[in-house]
C-alpha cells in the first residue's frame, strides 16, 4: 500500500468519526435546548451539560487537531502550528472566520481546564454560541473531504 493511500484512509477514518462526534454533539445541544440557567439545575440537567460541553470539547478537537491536520498531510502541505493548520483550512474554505474557531478552542480549553460551576451559565452560552458554528465548519470540512473519499471504501463497523 502507497504512502497515499495510508493518507487517505487515516483520512477516511477521522472524517469517520468526526461524523460520529457531530452526531452526539447534534443530540446533546436538542437536549439541552430547554435547560433555563436562571434557576437551580436538576441532576439531570447537569448530566446533559456535562455531555454537551464534552462532546462539545472532543467535535472541536477532532476537527482541528486530527481532520484539518489529515487533510494537510493529503494535500501535502507540511506540519506546522495550530495557526497554520486553521489559516489553510480557511484559505480552503472551509472556515469562514479564523477568529471563531479560536474562539472554539478557547471555550474547549476553558472546559477542559477551568470547569467551575459557577462560571457554568457562561460556559454553556458559549458552547451555545459556538455550536452551530462548528456543525457548520464541520459540515463543509466533511463535503471538502469528499474529493479525496468518494471512492474509498468505508472502514467495516463492529
Amino acid at each position: 500500500m502507497s504512502t497515499r493511500d495510508l493518507h487517505l484512509r487515516n483520512l477516511r477514518e477521522v472524517v469517520e468519526e468526526l461524523e460520529h462526534a457531530q452526531h452526539w454533539l447534534r443530540r446533546s445541544a436538542r437536549q439541552c435546548e430547554q435547560v433555563d440557567m436562571t434557576r437551580d439545575l436538576t441532576e439531570e440537567e447537569y448530566d446533559a451539560l456535562e455531555a454537551y460541553t464534552s462532546r462539545f470539547s472532543r467535535l472541536s478537537d477532532l476537527l482541528i487537531q486530527k481532520v484539518f491536520r489529515s487533510i494537510d498531510t493529503v494535500e501535502l502541505e507540511l506540519a506546522g502550528t495550530l495557526l497554520d493548520a486553521v489559516n489553510r483550512a480557511a484559505k480552503r474554505g472551509l472556515v469562514e472566520d479564523v477568529d471563531d474557531i479560536f474562539r472554539i478552542r478557547e471555550t474547549r480549553n476553558e472546559v477542559a481546564h477551568e470547569y467551575i460551576a459557577e462560571d457554568l451559565p457562561a460556559l454553556f452560552d458559549r458552547i451555545r454560541k459556538y455550536a452551530p458554528v462548528l456543525d457548520r465548519v464541520v459540515d463543509t470540512t466533511v463535503a471538502y473531504c469528499q474529493k479525496y473519499l468518494g471512492d474509498l471504501p468505508r472502514k467495516e463497523r463492529d
